[in-house]
């Protein structure tokens, strides 16, 4: 099914020049049908859904605490 840029713009609380944005970086797919950019929303879920899991191990990685150095002498 394909929605409008609007319409995926409403749903993600962003504007809808942002989502367009994101088609010409190549990031979500659409069909110019001559007059308007229609998303194809079974692609649009995969990518949001691949960026969800990406943010989230990012944020895994980051929270990881460093391991000891097994190199720094202790001074006393």
């Amino acid at each position: 099914m394909y929605v409008t840029v609007e319409v995926i713009a409403e749903e993600l609380g962003m504007p809808p020049k942002q989502v367009e944005k994101y088609i010409f970086e190549g990031k979500i797919r659409a069909v110019d049908d001559g007059t308007q950019l229609l998303v194809n929303r079974e692609q649009f879920n995969l990518y949001f859904e691949q960026l969800e899991q990406m943010k989230q191990k990012i944020a895994d990685y980051w929270s990881e605490p460093l391991p000891p150095d097994r190199d720094i002498k202790d001074e006393d």
